[in-house]
């Protein structure tokens, strides 16, 4: 037999059947031969469509990233990959089949870290596998990571997912899903990044984004444009060099697929401020005015549909899936049809409605501070959302941990706050970061009024997460005026879902019932389900919404004061007065 070749951990990959196994010591000796796909096939020089071009066969190890880059078509489809074909285990109904025979791999970048876990046909999350990567803050307001620590901790966990399958060791597809709007810019040739990759929160363009707005260009400080821009001033002033630039789902393709695609899905491109409004393409007039060439940007493909293979993994599974993660966590709540909604409260919190094929009237944002998103692109036809922001929410109990030291951990916050009734007429307000929707003031500051002699540590602590309860319901009040539509109840995810009392805070804050996602991170999920529309494990957008069911349901409890929150909520206002002239 051919000899196998060394892979990422040492795992050996067998050529001839095209399957990951572990390094054996015996000889090394094949194990059982799996079924091969189509595609797979395919890549061997069988069952190849007439004219196609067989993909090339590299492989990353690592941050290697030095295969040339493949830019696709306009229509996002790579030529010669032909609709992914497979088949379930014999002597089962075809039914069956459906739900079983199918397994998605999912990587999951977030602000934290990696994530890699595989998702089955029915809906059931496995093989979970978690790597830290931290960002950086060298200076007030800026935000890096390393962009080359992520593309190898992507392809650890993932290779980590795959061999815990054991011997069903193979996916039939890829799922991303991904923090939005951070921005990485790498030299095209070599694939190594050029500066730190920028995180979303980072605020250093502020300045860039106010002599912007004197143009009538109006972008927001934590979109990718002015990011993207300050890496080209950076690192290619003149413009002369062969560079890509991406979000982080562009990174982590091009790092799959061996440095052969440079693609982002509708979903991310929504984000960066340099789509057009009707998600046509890029905005020539936005490029322009920050000398961003157009060839450096990625190609805009769907959120469900398979846009190449994921070489850097063994069988080359076919990437079918990629979403931003608040729309991935949509899609995974089962949010996929118009007037139902989703919360995610992880470092921030974001609602997303879905809206359906129009899109929202109003251009940029809404008179409530929601703006218009892309929620899903599939067969090339939109599906729009609007979306509601909060800066700070988990980090809010961070700072309980990390700052105050009142709490040892985030999950002790529920057990002290539970320990009173209520705070004692203390309220926070958490604009740590800013505030976000409705009111969209960068120079806001976080407040916390009405402390005593006897507020304790449980009225501060209980008073943090009531706070950023009350900035989900600013959320749901502004997503309902500026979708002109009811929200009856709401679905939520993210670390925060896990604290009782927190969720019963948002219940009694919204005065409706909360539903908490089975997953506490939907955003897996969601990249699974797009992936799988377009493997065919599931038919469609009803498939998914049907498929919801909520781990539990959290009703009101009490009614709440919120005109006495938006006094608190005014008093946070302005505070530098530089940044909240900042208007998009």
């Amino acid at each position: 037999m051919a000899p196998g070749r060394a892979g990422r951990g040492g795992g050996l990959r067998d050529r001839r059947r095209h399957r990951w196994r572990p390094p054996t010591g015996d000889g090394d000796r094949p194990q059982r031969r799996r079924r091969c796909s189509r595609l797979h096939r395919a890549r061997r020089g069988r069952h190849r469509a007439p004219g196609a071009r067989r993909l090339g066969s590299a492989r990353l190890r690592g941050s290697d990233l030095r295969a040339p880059c493949r830019r696709l078509p306009v229509d996002g489809r790579p030529r010669g990959l032909r609709r992914h074909a497979r088949q379930g285990p014999p002597g089962r109904p075809p039914a069956e089949q459906e739900r079983t025979a199918v397994s998605v791999l999912v990587i999951d970048v977030g602000t934290s870290g990696v994530r890699a876990a595989v998702v089955n046909g029915d809906g059931a999350v496995e093989h979970v596998r978690h790597r830290h990567v931290l960002p950086t803050s060298p200076a007030p307001g800026f935000v890096e990571f390393d962009a080359r620590e992520m593309a190898d901790a992507a392809l650890a966990v993932a290779h980590e997912a795959l061999q815990a399958l054991g011997p069903r060791g193979a996916v039939e597809g890829v799922g991303i899903a991904n923090q939005r709007a951070s921005t990485i810019v790498w030299d095209r040739a070599t694939g190594k990044p050029v500066g730190p990759g920028i995180g979303w929160q980072d605020l250093r363009t502020v300045g860039t984004c106010l002599a912007l707005q004197a143009d009538g260009i109006r972008l927001a400080p934590n979109a990718s444009a002015t990011k993207a821009a300050m890496l080209l001033d950076l690192a290619d002033p003149d413009r002369s060099a062969d560079l890509c630039i991406g979000t982080v789902d562009s990174w982590i393709a091009w790092t799959l697929a061996a440095g052969r695609l440079h693609v982002t899905d509708a979903t991310n491109a929504g984000v960066t401020g340099l789509l057009r409004a009707d998600a046509s393409g890029w905005a020539s007039h936005v490029l322009e005015a920050l000398r961003i060439p157009e060839a450096a940007l990625p190609t805009i493909v769907d959120s469900s549909g398979v846009v190449g293979e994921a070489e850097a993994l063994p069988g080359s599974p076919p990437i079918a899936g990629i979403a931003g993660d608040q729309q991935a966590s949509l899609v995974g709540q089962g949010a996929t049809r118009a007037g139902l909604a989703k919360v995610t409260f992880g470092t921030g919190g974001m609602l997303d409605l879905c809206v359906g094929p129009e899109r929202p009237a109003f251009e940029a944002r809404g008179p409530q501070g929601t703006f218009p998103i892309v929620a899903w692109r599939r067969h090339g036809r939109l599906t729009w959302g609007l979306e509601a922001v909060m800066l700070s929410a988990g980090t809010a109990v961070e700072w309980l941990r990390d700052d105050l030291g009142l709490i040892a951990s985030a999950e002790e916050s529920d057990r002290v706050a539970a320990a009173c009734p209520d705070t004692g007429d203390v309220w926070f307000v958490p604009a740590l970061l800013g505030l976000g929707t409705p009111v969209w003031d960068f120079g806001a500051r976080g407040t916390l009024v009405g402390i005593t002699r006897g507020t304790g540590r449980a009225e501060v602590v209980r008073a943090v997460l009531e706070g950023v309860a009350h900035r989900g319901a600013d959320l749901v009040e502004s997503a309902e005026a500026d979708g002109d539509t009811a929200i009856a109840s709401l679905r939520v995810d993210g670390g925060m879902s896990a604290n009782a009392t927190f969720v019963q805070a948002l219940a009694d804050a919204t005065g409706r019932a909360v539903e908490v996602s089975p997953v506490l991170e939907a955003t897996t999920l969601g990249a699974a389900y797009l992936a799988g529309l377009a493997l065919g494990t599931w038919t469609d957008e009803d498939d998914i919404a049907n498929r919801w069911s909520p781990a539990r349901v959290v009703e009101p409890g009490r009614a709440v004061d919120r005109e006495r929150w938006r006094a608190a909520r005014d008093r946070a206002l302005a505070t530098v007065p530089e940044l909240s002239s900042l208007q998009f």
